[in-house]
């Protein structure tokens, strides 16, 4: 049984995937409320301690101690050009008597998502469960984005796996939590903590970067735990054999780096393949369409059970993945340097996590090369852990990552692997690095 569903698509999991120098005065708009904070309903700890046991997810969260009230966000943010821009997003408010005390606050970023309407201010969204089970009700304060050009953002498009604007979306939310605080009833401490998994491990990372950076007087981050996230995503590109999800992923990431740059690439004809070259520039998000239909409407490959080498092929000019694997000064190369998260020096102690077998932001690309950067620069104040002897354990045949590819074991154990099977295991290991540092 899976302890917990995030997306699943045709055999591959498939969720994927700073701002300006010293402390500065912020934007008065940056992080107000847009409408009033609105209270969506109150999960109490019987009713999450009923949910965590049925599914398994108990044995990681514990009990929960807090009844959580989940509340919708919608707040004043800024675009990729700085320009205004208003984002959606959750707070978990944890509450009952034995729940009073000033509560840190986690502010969270969510991985890859394809669906336009999707928003975490749902409490039957399994991401926003896991917050609640793992972090609210045991007495964190949760807020957590659903980024420019999701559910309540008016942003023409959402500009992924681009790190000034996953940080900005994140650093006003802890603004929008602080503005809401007052009206939902959530006593803050003062103190924050980060985190994200996939796309949001590099969300969450790029944040605490530009926090410590630009932002320390301002919100005190005493800890940063990063999930999952593909932190290395020039090196990403040099990797020849493609990732599990790649055709959501890279198209995603391809098209939005065009509209945040405008030198990608100069014809989409010269990078995509018909028929996708016709329409791939405004296909996601989409507002219609989730993982799985964009794949049984045809919309991107992998209804026929294509490999993600084939998927991979279907969609790009081979010219165009060529040159991408092996010139530096590939316009989409350079515009992966600018959002790698390397070279960095994190102030608060932070924790990176994943398991080793995942087959979608596979850690010798990413969560190993980070930790190398660091060790090498001597910073000692960050920590990686593996939880792949747990999802072994849990989801293996006799506690083995299945080894044949051939087998229906191999492909439900790796496809659920990222999406199911890892996010649990992490975020226990992040709850518990926070409680030493709250």
């Amino acid at each position: 049984m899976s302890i917990f569903k995030l997306t699943v698509v045709s055999g591959a999991a498939s969720l994927l995937v700073a701002c300006g120098g010293g402390s500065v005065t912020p934007d008065p708009a940056r992080g107000s409320l847009v409408d009033a904070p609105a209270t969506v309903t109150t999960l109490t700890a019987a009713q999450i301690d009923a949910a965590t046991a049925s599914s398994g997810l108990q044995a990681i969260s514990g009990k929960a101690k807090c009844d959580v009230k989940v509340v919708s966000l919608n707040y004043n943010t800024i675009g990729v050009k700085a320009e205004a821009a208003n984002a959606s997003g959750v707070m978990l408010v944890p509450t009952g008597t034995a729940c009073t005390a000033a509560a840190p606050l986690l502010a969270y970023a969510r991985g890859t998502e394809v669906s336009k309407i999707r928003t975490l201010a749902n409490p039957a969204d399994g991401e926003t469960f896991l917050l609640a089970a793992v972090y609210a009700a045991q007495g964190y304060a949760v807020v957590a984005t659903d980024y420019l050009g999701f559910a309540k953002s008016t942003y023409s498009f959402h500009p992924y796996l681009h790190a000034d604007s996953e940080a900005s979306s994140v650093i006003d939310s802890i603004r929008a939590a602080r503005n809401a605080a007052g009206t939902v009833g959530a006593s803050l401490s003062g103190k924050v903590v980060l985190s994200g998994y996939s796309q949001g491990g590099h969300s969450s990372m790029a944040a605490h970067r530009a926090i410590e950076r630009d932002n320390a007087a301002e919100i005190n981050v005493v800890g940063g735990a990063h999930l999952a996230g593909p932190y290395n995503l020039s090196g990403s590109l040099k990797v020849t054999t493609a990732v599990g999800g790649v055709q959501f992923f890279v198209p995603f990431l391809v098209t939005a780096w065009q509209k945040v740059y405008g030198n990608v690439y100069s014809d989409v004809k010269a990078v995509f393949k018909a028929p996708y070259s016709d329409y791939i520039e405004s296909l996601l998000p989409s507002p219609t369409l989730t993982y799985t239909t964009l794949v049984t409407t045809g919309k991107l490959p992998g209804a026929s059970g294509e490999t993600p080498n084939q998927a991979r092929d279907a969609m790009f000019q081979s010219a165009f993945i060529a040159d991408t694997q092996t010139n530096n000064n590939n316009a989409v190369y350079l515009a992966a340097k600018k959002n790698d998260l390397t070279g960095w020096n994190p102030k608060a102690k932070t924790l990176l996590c994943g398991g080793l077998g995942d087959p979608t932001v596979p850690p010798a690309v990413h969560q190993q090369v980070a930790a190398a950067d660091f060790a090498a620069r001597g910073f000692t104040n960050v920590s990686s852990v593996d939880v792949d002897a747990y999802i072994q354990a849990t989801y293996g045949v006799g506690g083995k990552a299945p080894t044949d590819p051939t087998s229906m074991a191999f492909g439900t154990y790796y496809g659920n692997y990222h999406g199911g099977y890892e996010p649990p295991f992490c975020a226990a290991q992040a709850k518990a690095f926070f409680d030493t540092v709250k």
